[in-house]
This record gives C-alpha cells, sequence and structure tokens, in this order.
C-alpha cells in the first residue's frame, strides 16, 4: 500500500488515496477516457444483459460526472439521451443534459416535454448518499432514493422498458426489491466485478414493466 507523510491526514484518508491509487477500474477509465471507474459497472451489466440498445430513449438520473452518460452515448447513437443531475456535468457529445432535481415537481413534464410525450426505454440511477460510515443509516437512505426513482419509473417508462438503479445491500433492501416486483415481471440483483467488494452496492435490473 502506497505510504504518505502527510500527518494531517486522517487514516480513513490516507486509506481511501491509497484505494485510489492502486484501483485498476481507475486506472483503465483515464485509459479508456471514461470520466469514473462507474462506467464499466453498466458495460458489464450491459454485457450480461443486453439491455442498452440504440435508436432508444433513455434517462440518465444523477448522471455527474458522466460515466454512465459517456456509455449511452456510444450505444445510443441514433436515440435520445437525456441526463439529469443536481450537480454541473461536463458536455458529452450526444447527450442533453439538464442541472434538475428528479423530486422536482415540474420534472414529469420536463421528462415528456424532451421526450415529445414518448415515454423513455431505458432509465438509469446510479445515485446514492454521501456515506457517512453507519452502514445502516446509508443503507435506509439510500435504499430510499432508489424506492423514488422504482415509484417514478411506472409514471416515465414504457411496458417493454428497463430499469437500472443502485441500492445498498441491508435495511429496507427487501422492501425495496417488494416494490419493484409489483412494478416488474423481471427482476435481477446483481453485483458487478467491478464494484469494490467491500461495498454493499448492489444494482436492481427491472425489466418488462407491468400494466397497472
Amino acid at each position: 500500500m502506497k505510504k504518505f507523510k502527510n500527518k494531517n491526514l486522517t487514516a480513513s484518508s490516507k486509506n481511501w488515496i491509497a484505494r485510489q491509487f492502486s484501483d485498476p477500474y481507475i486506472k483503465l477509465a483515464k485509459q479508456k477516457g471514461y470520466r469514473s471507474r462507474s462506467a464499466f459497472k453498466l458495460i458489464e451489466i450491459n454485457d450480461k444483459f443486453k439491455f442498452l440498445k440504440n435508436n432508444l430513449n433513455i434517462l440518465d438520473l444523477g448522471s455527474a460526472p458522466g460515466g454512465w452518460s459517456q456509455v449511452c452515448a456510444e450505444i445510443n447513437k441514433n436515440g435520445k439521451n437525456l441526463s439529469i443531475d443536481i450537480l454541473n456535468m461536463e458536455t458529452i457529445d450526444n447527450i442533453f443534459f439538464y442541472k434538475k432535481d428528479f423530486n422536482d415537481s415540474d420534472f414529469l413534464d420536463f421528462v415528456n416535454n424532451f421526450f415529445k410525450q414518448n415515454k423513455v426505454d431505458i432509465m438509469l440511477s446510479d445515485m446514492a448518499v454521501n456515506t457517512t460510515g453507519n452502514k445502516d443509516l446509508d443503507a435506509i437512505k439510500t435504499n430510499a432514493i432508489a424506492l423514488d426513482v422504482v415509484n417514478l419509473s411506472k409514471l416515465i417508462l414504457k411496458t417493454k422498458s428497463a430499469l437500472l438503479v443502485k441500492i445498498f445491500s441491508g435495511k429496507d433492501e427487501n422492501i425495496l426489491i417488494k416494490n419493484a416486483k409489483e412494478l416488474f415481471k423481471k427482476i435481477e440483483r446483481i453485483k458487478p466485478d467491478s464494484s469494490r467488494k467491500e461495498s454493499r452496492e448492489m444494482y436492481l435490473l427491472c425489466r418488462d414493466l407491468k400494466i397497472i
């Protein structure tokens, strides 16, 4: 592990920096021109389940810094790609970025207008709370966000569609999965190889929205 002489750094900060230096996906992201290592999680999941295709309407929630949006831009070259975040995101070719909170009251109208009332084929969410060190609390808060995304999907997605959403294993996970199963015919719980093993991070791939 890389050693640091800066005495002002906490042990957790030193561990984080060391992990950044040693992480092969961070190095590969730089080589490939991806803005974040998370791009490889989406690539890996899509290689297995083949849900991202060309000529689709794709909505990427919590898109900054843009790793997942870059993957969408590469695959969905002739479709419409809308990326949303409360943080700024630098321009990506073939991506329309809008700085907005998905909980805003006018969000649904905005999405419908962007896609010209033609519903979304794929919705993606890699959103999570900033971790506190309390794993149970982090899971509760992140899964609350994921539940909001799942509930939003029934208003936005077409019937033959897919939702990929980040969750944390632990508190409230079963409630979240139960809600997803009520809306979708197929549910996959996925831990990508490119996701850090020590992380509680998981992904739910929900396909074929039921007619409610």
